[in-house]
């Protein structure tokens, strides 16, 4: 998964490949850790043409996941599709890494530059980073899911349960009575 830079055009060229999980680090991890479980290897389609010494990159990502619902906890199985475009940028041999930090602010182009250093581009950060991106940050298996009971922990989108869902007074009822001297 890697661009070699010297391959490249003003025309560009189109790039597709299909990788397993376990060719990214962080994904591996996140099935490892029982965050998600991948369904489909992960499909990526990149054009990428060169313009001087950048590389203006753009492509789509998909593949399908399994996550636990936020609110009943039952797994469900969701696509995920990415489109994004990037530059890569040659990073200047000149040791900037060896100078001090400055707060920079950085302007709505600078957020989509990519720097690389040598002849190639390491394509794989940027495929995890994408296919991250997507992950929902509430995933629901359904808009109008339940979730559980609070007292039992029963699946209400299967059975409602016996339990008096009548609002509780709540943790600091009873500071309501509380009578302070003066």
């Amino acid at each position: 998964m890697e661009i070699l830079i010297e391959q490249l055009s003003e025309e560009g060229l189109v790039f597709e490949f299909e990788k397993s999980v376990e060719t990214f680090p962080v994904l591996t991890e996140m099935v490892a850790t029982g965050e998600c479980e991948f369904a489909a290897p992960i499909r990526t389609i990149l054009r990428a043409l060169r313009v001087d010494d950048m590389v203006e990159m753009d492509g789509d990502i998909e593949t399908s996941v399994r996550l636990p619902c936020s609110r009943c906890l039952q797994p469900f199985q969701i696509s995920l599709a990415s489109h994004f475009a990037l530059t890569y940028m040659r990073r200047a041999a000149d040791g900037i890494e060896d100078t001090e930090p400055q707060e920079v602010e950085l302007s709505t182009e600078d957020m989509g530059i990519v720097y690389f250093q040598g002849e190639k581009i390491n394509l794989k950060n940027t495929i995890q980073e994408q296919v991250i991106l997507e992950f929902p940050l509430k995933p629901l298996c359904k808009q109008d899911c339940k979730g559980l009971c609070p007292r039992c922990g029963a699946d209400l989108n299967e059975d409602p349960c016996d339990c008096d869902r009548r609002s509780s007074p709540g943790k600091f009822a009873v500071l309501k009575n509380l009578k302070l001297e003066k």
